[in-house]
């Protein structure tokens, strides 16, 4: 197994941590009548991320890091895909959206990279 001694010592968790705090803070300007909605999802969605990929760390396999690893990937395109909702619906601006696109645009090459060296030490 690929050796990485804690995960919390992974870029990729510190920054899917900081995209995190980001959401939080920018589900607060949504309307109150999504905070059961898209509020709640899009906060679900982050945490999914450096969860997923935390999870994933604590598995006794490459395979099943890489399956979490693609479980972060999937949270990934949901919050995409969530953050453009919101700014179609104009609950944030294009800046607020596109800072965070950005941010998970960073994240998904660093899981896809991760992925790559985790299964490399499958071989």
């Amino acid at each position: 197994m690929m050796v990485i001694k804690y995960y919390r010592d992974l870029t990729i968790w510190k920054d899917s941590i900081e995209l995190v705090t980001r959401v939080y803070e920018l589900t607060r300007k949504l309307p109150q009548y999504e905070n059961y909605g898209l509020s709640s999802q899009l906060q679900r969605a982050a945490v999914s991320i450096p969860s997923n990929i935390a999870e994933g760390h604590a598995r006794k396999t490459n395979k099943e890091f890489n399956r979490f690893l693609s479980i972060s990937l999937g949270s990934l395109a949901e919050l995409e895909t969530q953050m453009t909702i919101t700014e179609k619906l104009l609950y944030l601006s294009s800046d607020e959206v596109q800072n965070i696109l950005e941010r998970t645009s960073k994240i998904g090459k660093m899981i896809r990279n991760l992925q790559k060296k985790v299964m490399a030490g499958n071989q």
